[in-house]
């Protein structure tokens, strides 16, 4: 008997699932040699077999109920801002598309064409009149500016006045590709770029001034929980008035998710960082096996009231859509 058949109080109703992506056909065959170049010349080869039915068998066999669908996002942005639009539109429409055909299966964090802001103002508003989308998919950094950057001011004014949720996947900037040549950046840039962005969007203030969004950081924060302390040791002299309520306080009150971290010193770095209310069960199925965080999660030690509350209870009270689907 598995480790996940063993704990009903998990299963009983099934996971949510806030960390799952989708590579659609056209998006692949399109952007092939941008996503080798992200990854510092490789490609993962999930690439080549994701399907919506590989994801249907996937969460079934793990007792997954529903996946908030998202855009692997390492090729989306290369300097063309009439095709980021196209492509987001699209790939918007597509995962919709699996959500009406596979009713309370699927939801959607919806991807906008930053660093164009007024395309991104128009596909937040399609996005949600339209799509009904359950969130906004954002990237930590477009052309090495990261998200607390003056020039997504208006998004966030956006986002904030929406009080949206906000999903935000790492990538692998441009600066940071090919460092080590030997080691994929998306074993060390992808929690990095995860900190670079958490700590720029805390020193520039964006978390404080826009507090009205529910940001949700993946793979447990990345880096950010080991740099708490040198945030206090190195931050900049304003930060009382970049974070008045304190470092400590933005940080808890973000969503971390637990994709590819589902192992015990990861856990407990984030355990205590933020509380388990703002930790959420996510795969990042297809590029990690989603066996490998829904049994992971099983040997992590945690209460089955934690178990409860990460793998389906806070995605219900974020986004409280999915009590109805």
């Amino acid at each position: 008997m598995s480790a996940f058949a063993q704990t009903p109080v998990v299963t009983k109703r099934g996971l949510i699932d806030v960390h799952h992506h989708i590579v659609p056909p056209f998006y692949l065959s399109e952007n092939r040699d941008r996503i080798v170049a992200a990854g510092g010349g490789r490609i993962n080869p999930a690439y080549l077999s994701w399907t919506p039915e590989q994801s249907l068998q996937a969460m079934d066999k793990h007792g997954v109920a529903t996946a908030i669908l998202s855009l692997s996002v390492t090729a989306f942005w290369f300097g063309d801002r009439e095709a980021a639009a196209r492509t987001a539109r699209r790939v918007n429409e597509y995962a919709a598309d699996l959500a009406r055909s596979h009713t309370g299966r699927f939801g959607l964090f919806a991807v906008i064409p930053l660093p164009d802001t007024e395309a991104s103002l128009r596909e937040i508003e399609h996005a949600y009149s339209v799509l009904k989308a359950d969130g906004i998919g954002l990237v930590t950094s477009y052309d090495d500016k990261w998200l607390g950057h003056p020039d997504y001011q208006p998004v966030f004014e956006e986002l904030n006045r929406r009080k949206s949720v906000v999903f935000v996947h790492p990538t692998t900037p441009l600066c940071c590709r090919t460092l080590l040549p030997d080691v994929s950046p998306i074993l060390v840039e992808i929690p990095q770029d995860t900190a670079r962005a958490v700590t720029n969007l805390l020193f520039t203030g964006t978390f404080a001034r826009f507090k009205d969004i529910r940001f949700i950081f993946t793979h447990a924060g990345g880096n950010v929980p080991m740099l708490l302390g040198r945030m206090h040791q190195y931050g900049p002299k304003d930060i009382a008035e970049k974070a008045p309520n304190g470092i400590e306080y933005e940080l808890r009150r973000l969503y971390y998710d637990i994709a590819g971290t589902a192992f015990r010193p990861a856990i407990a770095a984030l355990t205590n960082l933020a509380p388990t209310t703002q930790i959420l069960f996510g795969s990042d199925n297809p590029f990690v096996p989603l066996s490998d965080t829904a049994e992971g999660m099983m040997q992590l030690g945690l209460s089955a009231d934690d178990l409860r509350l990460i793998g389906r209870d806070n995605a219900l009270a974020l986004l409280p859509r999915l009590k109805t689907s």
